[in-house]
């Protein structure tokens, strides 16, 4: 570039200048600073700005920290003021009653007696007088078969009867006349008008009269005997009920001839009233049982449904079985109830609880109270500060929803029932009532 004369007129600020320099892209950037040689700009001189920030930061950590560690210590000295939190639960009483010993087992329901009714002659069936599942009487008509062969049976065995009598009447009328004329024969004899030969045949011949007569009595006796068989059969040609029950379905329709060597017969009676249920115990729990019947004392069982939760009947043990049964280990046992409102049916399946004897005075608490762990059965006993205590206790027996304590437990104590799951030994608790429906009795506490 050519250095200007000072001759030369000045030019305008506004024009460009003929330099190599760029011109400014804004109107104030000529009062940017500029950037020298190898620096990064304004920034590099401004760091202590981030390091600020920075504090900045870390102080209003530090303060939120300090706030948070205040907070939960007032948090754990408010809990250490009022103490830990008490967990509700529901207590009863232990209280001291009768707990009734019971044996179980399943059994089958059977008829007290069955009758097969078979025919016990042969014959044509003419009329069948009963209606199936009916109950009868004993003695009462069932079936009639026709009488009349065996009427005419009879009739000849009487004939032959008749026709006996009247040959034994001719041989006593015989018998008489060789006595007569044998007397005769002897005063000749002794005469000697006749032979030897002469007084032994006559003798032959009453003795030969006696013998008809022997002939004619035994023909009577099994004409008589006769006439008492057919006058059987006519009475067996009306089958009747040989005890009472309830009879089955009809085998035979009428029509139809019977034998005397049928195996299924008219139909079945089963005497339901009373009936009997077949059960079985553990041969262990058999002395006990056999104690108790040496001792007269009489066993009530109770017969409940399939599920085991309804009472269907009461009954006594009738008997026990004469042994055991080596595949099961069991023995069975017979028990007999009156069944007045028919709700036993045969071969129905039930479950008998035979009584045993009573456990007087025994300490009882619901099964509910009893919990268990790794050292057995124990119960939260709820102590007078409201704390519970664990304690162990022997369990004696179950009845139902009952159970009696051996030991471990004394009449009067407070066991929880009811929210047993929360809690540990020397925990606080607070008492509240049952709230579902079927409340157990001895419940106590305060409403939540």
């Amino acid at each position: 570039m050519n250095t200007p004369s000072t001759l030369e007129p000045r030019r305008p600020e506004t024009e460009m200048p003929d330099s190599d320099e760029p011109a400014p892209l804004h109107p104030h950037a000529a009062h940017l600073p500029k950037l020298e040689e190898g620096g990064h700009g304004p920034s590099s001189n401004h760091w202590w700005v981030w390091l600020v920030v920075f504090a900045a930061i870390g102080f209003g950590c530090f303060k939120l920290y300090q706030f948070e560690t205040a907070k939960k210590a007032a948090g754990m000295a408010m809990k250490g003021k009022f103490g830990p939190r008490a967990m509700p639960v529901v207590a009863v009483t232990a209280h001291t009653g009768n707990m009734p010993v019971y044996l179980e087992g399943l059994g089958t329901v059977t008829a007290f007696n069955t009758v097969n009714v078979v025919p016990r002659i042969s014959g044509q069936l003419v009329s069948v007088n009963f209606k199936e599942g009916q109950f009868v009487k004993k003695g009462e008509l069932l079936a009639q078969i026709d009488p009349r062969p065996y009427q005419v049976a009879l009739s000849q065995a009487e004939a032959n009867l008749a026709q006996a009598k009247g040959n034994l009447a001719r041989d006593q009328a015989t018998l008489e006349n060789a006595q007569l004329v044998y007397q005769r024969d002897q005063e000749l004899f002794k005469a000697k008008i006749i032979a030897q030969q002469d007084l032994d045949a006559q003798r032959a011949a009453v003795d030969q009269s006696h013998g008809s007569i022997a002939a004619d009595q035994a023909a009577i006796a099994q004409d008589q005997a006769a006439i008492d068989a057919a006058k059987l059969n006519l009475v067996y040609t009306k089958i009747v009920a040989p005890i009472d029950g309830r009879i089955g379905l009809r085998q035979v329709d009428v029509g139809n001839i019977v034998q005397t060597t049928s195996t299924t017969g008219i139909a079945v009676i089963n005497q339901i009233q009373p009936i009997s249920v077949i059960f079985n115990l553990p041969e262990q729990q058999l002395p006990a049982v056999l104690a108790r019947l040496h001792q007269g004392v009489k066993l009530t069982a109770e017969a409940y449904d399939r599920n085991n939760t309804q009472k269907i009947a009461d009954g006594t043990l009738l008997t026990v079985g004469n042994q055991i049964d080596t595949s099961t280990g069991t023995a069975p046992l017979k028990a007999v109830f009156s069944n007045k409102d028919y709700k036993l049916f045969p071969n129905q399946f039930v479950n008998v609880r035979l009584w045993l004897n009573t456990q007087k005075n025994a300490t009882i608490i619901p099964a509910d109270a009893i919990q268990r762990g790794p050292s057995g059965t124990f119960v939260y006993v709820v102590k007078t500060d409201d704390t519970v205590a664990a304690r162990p206790v022997k369990v004696g027996i179950t009845e139902g929803t009952n159970v009696s304590i051996d030991d471990g437990l004394q009449p009067g104590e407070k066991v929880v029932t009811d929210g047993a799951e929360k809690l540990t030994d020397g925990a606080k608790v607070k008492l509240r009532t049952h709230a579902s429906p079927g409340q157990t009795n001895g419940t106590e506490g305060l409403e939540e």
